[in-house]
């Protein structure tokens, strides 16, 4: 049994398959892709990780806590081909503990590790095979990476399994812990007076609330964090704050205001800060308003996640109320504010990936696949309820131009736009927040 390795000798190997390990752990540090993807699939897969899947700012820190644990292995066999390699107990992996115990998870979402190490197992034997075929080489070589790579993340899992214990200790005395306790009663709808609510929050819960998500899945360090919380203080002209740090890289915050902060303003504000994101939910009055602005704020938060979870692809800027900057029609930038009042639609109609892929395609058509100028022409022209003129004014760019973009995406689409000009604008929104939009 694994649990039995810090009991008994760890078994010598042969210098033959020391020297396999090692070629092999040098294929494992540069994984490809593919497999990267599938062991993340494993570790956010299943019911009791939803929780985790659900929420970006754990979805990431797990991705990269899994690649940390590969890596980790890989280059430990490289140096020291066959032996026991030491838990991870890196800043990913540690701050990942922290988080999951912030947002009141136990040590089963630990299961993930043990999921992504089944794909490991199976992609690590497809290296072996390819390093030997001899039977004996073979056989001691699976049989010294079986015991090694169980007994890595048992280890790794009781390490983070110390932290989580040791934070959760931490969490349950102090200011934090209680203001952190009374925003989950309220959060959850649970009975808790209000004045026993404000008394541990320091935070009036009679008049207005906008509630925000301030967040990084690149691990921003946490004074930029404060320093977008700020950021959002200052565009929308509130006071102070309300702030629960929900995890390394993720604040919780509300704002004692009727009136969300205008986009531009506020991606102005964050410029200085552009690894940070801001999901801003609906205005809203008393403990119901506290409630929903930061549900809609949190659903924000998770629609955007999901759209844009290719950090290496082109993002379209809400810096200046979504439209391009003059001079660059194609140009986009990185989305850092995204409001729940501007995205409600996108956000129904992305909640199911496969429908929402079909209805950009049924829509869409061959317009789908066009240049961004053309496209972004069109969702300009329906938001200026169909003047080609004010299209022109707001592109920069001639009357005929536009008009020539126009007949162009009627020969793409499937039906005319003055046909389906409902859909085709909804569609083209879903693709602007995608980033694929112009």
């Amino acid at each position: 049994m694994v649990q039995s390795a810090a009991r008994v000798r760890w078994p010598d190997t042969s210098p033959r398959v020391r020297e396999l390990f090692r070629r092999g752990a040098e294929v494992a540090l540069d994984p490809r892709a593919d497999w990267v993807e599938e062991l993340h699939a494993a570790a956010l897969g299943g019911q009791r990780m939803r929780p985790v899947a659900e929420d970006p700012v754990l979805a990431a820190a797990t991705r990269r806590v899994n690649l940390a644990n590969l890596l980790h292995w890989a280059a430990a066999n490289v140096q020291h081909p066959g032996r026991r390699v030491p838990p991870n107990t890196g800043p990913e992996s540690l701050d990942t503990a922290r988080d999951l115990v912030r947002r009141g998870l136990d040590e089963s979402v630990l299961d993930a590790y043990r999921a992504a190490q089944g794909v490991a197992w199976r992609r690590w034997m497809q290296i072996c095979f390819e390093l030997t075929a001899d039977p004996a080489e073979l056989r001691e070589l699976l049989d010294v990476s079986a015991l090694s790579i169980a007994t890595f993340i048992e280890d790794t899992v009781a390490a983070t399994s110390e932290r989580m214990r040791a934070e959760r200790d931490e969490l349950t005395r102090g200011a934090h812990a209680e203001r952190r306790a009374a925003v989950t009663l309220l959060l959850e709808g649970a009975p808790i007076s209000r004045a026993r609510a404000e008394a541990q929050l320091g935070y009036g819960l009679a008049g207005p609330h906008t509630a925000a998500v301030v967040w990084s899945g690149s691990g921003t360090a946490s004074e930029q964090l404060e320093a977008a919380a700020e950021a959002v203080v200052r565009a929308s002209g509130a006071a102070h704050r309300l702030t629960v740090v929900a995890s390394a890289a993720a604040l919780w915050v509300w704002l004692p205001v009727a009136t969300a902060p205008d986009a531009g303003k506020l991606a102005g504000e964050l410029a200085a800060h552009p690894d940070v994101r801001v999901a801003v939910g609906r205005p809203g009055r008393d403990v119901d308003g506290f409630r929903r602005s930061h549900l809609d704020a949190a659903t924000t938060q998770r629609m955007v996640a999901r759209l844009q979870k290719d950090p290496a692809a082109p993002h379209h800027s809400q810096a200046r109320g979504g439209t391009l900057q003059r001079g660059h029609p194609t140009r986009q930038v990185p989305c850092q504010v995204a409001r729940y009042e501007d995205v409600q639609l996108v956000a129904l109609l992305t909640a199911e990936p496969t429908l929402a892929d079909e209805f950009l395609a049924d829509t869409l058509g061959d317009l789908l696949h066009a240049e961004a100028e053309t496209r972004h022409a069109v969702l300009t022209y329906v938001r200026e309820l169909g003047s080609t003129s004010r299209t022109a004014e707001r592109l920069y760019t001639h009357r005929n131009t536009v008009l020539r973009r126009l007949a162009r995406a009627d020969e793409l689409l499937p039906r005319p736009l003055a046909q389906n000009v409902v859909a085709v604008a909804a569609a083209l929104e879903v693709l602007r927040w995608r980033g694929t939009a112009g």
